[in-house]
């Protein structure tokens, strides 16, 4: 035991010469065990006192502290050679400071929650700086980047990459100015050459692509159509007056010699890649030389914002997640409102219950089932409009292709006939609505044709939703969830027809946008009956497990979940009244989720469209995986340990910071779909029942979100104004759904952007 304990001192002391010679210091190294516990003063909670920690796995740490984390301004060295200069937030980088690596790579600038966030100076290991905006560790807004060639670029940056727009300049001298996507030359642009040659136009992943015209110095031009295959290369030579006195030798330039020649060295350079980012570099846990955690703390579990909850287990008493009023067991002894504490004060943490997971949703079509035949005729149909022989898409539809009276019917007799199947079912006439817009759709929204055929028409049968929705349509699922297949009235298809032409041109516009992804519009006549369908993705495909799902339109009236608590499961649909969160975005994405609420509420309203909603799927991060009762409590960060040594005690980042580590991660991550975010939980008053935003409490959750806005195809007609005129003697008429579209989407983009905010 005793040579342990001197194995472990000199282990101590070896890395203390080693970071006072990092940190330019000299002191005497102090293994004597009455210095040791005279530097480990009692210190009270929340305390902030000046400190020099040499932390059980060698890393190093000198400035303010506070519990069990840096907590000021301090610097930190890890045994990798990294080290971070700056200021602290209870454990996490935040506000200004400088991040270095052993390979000579340096930033210096803001900090937030551990992240390289805000304004900020990259310099890479092989010299080329960065100077710019940050967002989570990603060049995110408007920046300048020297590269160590001698190429430099200044314009706007998305998640890393140049995307708006911006100017590059090759060392060479050659310039572009113009649009930006993903990193290389795309939309609209002009290329200038040291020798006078210009190039403006359309570009398409770093290439010449669509209409453009190529000058040269003498007053020359080429004018046409674009494209590095020659075959659909075409336009026209304008010589100058030059070239018309000399000869036409110059009408025999080759357009492909702009890809072959004068774009041969127009290369963007890479960014370097950085092979561990601050907010990876994990703390080590500080243990006294006693054996034990700091005097005044007790490591259980750590909030995101430091906060280190009492650890108790506490009962909700059967409250429901969803109800409004605050339970006693929050307020007992005090009456809300009494003196001068605050609700936040006279809250403390507690666990929330999760309902209970129902089965997977949907009874599986098999043979017998009453709409078994449909389903045939459906995959039959499907099979036959997008496996069907054509030419490619082209995003430029001619405006016939939205015409309503675009469609083709086609006969499926049970033997089979020159263009169809033989098939089991009886004889069914099939309906293709405007094919070319919805195929040209599938294109847009990256659908390939095998694979969607595969998960509609594949062997693996379609699942009927157990009950009809509140319009009476049947809705059904593909057996890999991607899909979901709706029944519709005529009306429905009526408004569909009518608004395709704006429906895809603003899907189009905005790659973001939050409406209902659709894919195809069909009609199968079996039996005299017709039934029309329209299929569109499905919101909560995903490999997380949804824990709750809410129906947001901003309106208060039929609001509330009339299930008991006992009927309430994860597939159940919650409302406006039952929201008890706030939904918190990274800031990047609420601007974002702002612009395209305004866009997509204005497309809507445009289109004379009401009793839309938003769609919400939620998954907690931390929610307990076991079969029996499941609670969560508010968001943290949880002490470990690897084997019985107290060295290697870490503090274990939480899933969603895991998810933001690697950039590369959000290639996965859009608007509304698999989105790291957090909840901050709210809380109703009694005398408040249709409040539809609570009072906030500072609880935070970890979740993944999944949102969209859903129902787009209710027309504002009489039957609605009627509607509305009927409600509006009894009740509030802007607590009602059915609202003229003007007030409807004014209505709903003010909820949208209270129940979502920026995260703090």
């Amino acid at each position: 035991m005793k040579a342990w304990e001197a194995t472990v001192r000199k282990t101590q002391a070896a890395a203390k010469k080693r970071a006072n010679t990092i940190f330019g210091t000299s002191y005497i190294v102090e293994t004597d065990e009455d210095a040791s516990d005279q530097e480990e003063e009692l210190h009270a909670p929340g305390e902030v006192f000046h400190a020099e920690r040499f932390l059980p796995n060698g890393d190093y740490y000198t400035g303010y502290w506070s519990d069990t984390f840096p907590h000021g301004q301090g610097k930190y060295w890890w045994t990798d050679g990294c080290m971070y200069v700056g200021e602290w937030f209870k454990g996490k980088a935040m506000g200004k400071g400088t991040f270095s690596w052993p390979s000579g790579a340096m930033y210096e600038g803001n900090f937030k929650s551990g992240f390289m966030d805000g304004e900020g100076i990259y310099t890479g290991a092989i010299g080329g700086t960065y100077k710019g905006s940050w967002v989570m560790n990603l060049k995110h807004g408007f920046g300048a980047k020297d590269y160590p060639n001698g190429d430099m670029y200044e314009g706007e940056w998305s998640r890393g990459s140049q995307e708006g727009h911006g100017k590059y300049t090759w060392k060479i001298g050659t310039t572009y100015v113009g649009d930006w996507k993903n990193g290389k030359i795309c939309g609209h642009g002009t290329m200038s050459w040291p020798n006078g040659n210009v190039y403006e136009g359309d570009w398409e992943e770093g290439m010449p692509k669509g209409n453009g015209t190529f000058r040269w110095e003498d007053g020359s031009s080429y004018v046409g159509n674009w494209s590095s295959d020659p075959e659909e290369q075409n336009g026209t030579y304008y010589p100058s007056a030059a070239h018309n006195e000399g000869g036409n030798d110059a009408l025999e330039w080759d357009p492909q010699q702009v890809f072959s020649e004068d774009l041969k060295e127009c290369k963007i350079c890479p960014t370097e890649k950085i092979p561990v980012w601050p907010s990876q570099k994990k703390l080590s846990v500080w243990r006294s030389a006693k054996g034990g955690a700091e005097p005044s703390v007790r490591h259980r579990r750590m909030s995101v914002d430091g906060r280190i909850d009492a650890g108790v287990d506490k009962d909700l008493g059967g409250m429901r997640l969803s109800d409004g009023a605050a339970p006693s067991a929050w307020t007992s002894g005090t009456r809300m409102g009494d003196g001068e504490e605050s609700l936040h004060a006279m809250m403390s943490p507690m666990p929330i219950k999760l309902p209970k997971i129902a089965k997977r949703q949907g009874e599986t079509i098999s043979k017998g089932h009453r709409n078994y035949d449909l389903m045939l005729n459906l995959q039959l149909g499907i099979r036959h409009s997008v496996g069907r022989p054509g030419p490619p898409p082209s995003l430029d539809l001619k405006t016939s292709t939205f015409d309503p009276k675009e469609k083709f019917w086609t006969k499926f007799p049970p033997e089979g006939s020159k263009i169809t199947p033989p098939h089991n079912s009886c004889e069914f006439k099939w309906k293709d609505y405007c094919p070319k817009v919805f195929r040209t759709l599938r294109m847009l929204f990256k659908v390939d044709p095998a694979d969607y055929m595969l998960s509609i028409c594949g062997n693996d049968a379609l699942r009927e939703l157990s009950s009809p929705g509140k319009s009476g349509s049947f809705f059904y699922l593909t057996n890999d969830d991607r899909y979901m297949i709706k029944t519709m009235k005529k009306a429905e298809v009526k408004v569909l027809l009518r608004m395709l032409s704006a429906y895809y041109n603003h899907v189009r516009s905005f790659e973001n946008t939050l409406v209902t992804k659709y894919f195809g519009l069909h009609c199968v006549r079996l039996n005299g009956q017709k039934v029309r369908f329209i299929i569109m993705g499905n919101l909560f495909c995903t490999e997380y497990l949804i824990h709750k799902r809410y129906d947001l339109k901003g309106s208060t009236f039929g609001r509330l979940t009339d299930k008991p608590e006992s009927e309430i499961d994860s597939n159940t649909t919650l409302k406006d009244l039952d929201l008890n969160f706030i939904f918190r975005l990274q800031k990047t994405w609420y601007q974002e989720f702002r612009r395209q609420v305004d866009k997509d509420c204005e497309f809507l309203e445009q289109e004379r469209i009401m009793d839309y909603s938003l769609l919400v799927g939620i998954h907690f991060t931390e929610a307990s995986t076991s079969t029996g009762e499941r609670s969560i409590t508010p968001s943290s960060r949880t002490l470990i340990e690897h084997g019985d040594s107290e060295s290697d005690s870490i503090l274990r980042l939480s899933n969603v910071e895991h998810m933001l580590l690697d950039p590369a991660g959000w290639a996965s991550i859009r608007l509304g779909i698999n989105m790291p975010a957090r909840v901050e939980r709210t809380l109703r008053t009694n005398e408040a029942e249709l409040q539809l935003i609570g009072e906030l409490t500072g609880e935070y959750y970890d979740v993944v979100l999944f949102f969209g806005i859903i129902d787009i195809l209710q027309d504002y007609d009489i039957t609605k104004k009627l509607e509305h005129a009927y409600k509006s003697i009894q009740y509030d008429p802007n607590s009602i759904s059915a609202v003229d579209p003007k007030q409807y989407a004014r209505r709903f983009r003010d909820y949208m952007l209270k129940a979502f905010a920026e995260d703090i």
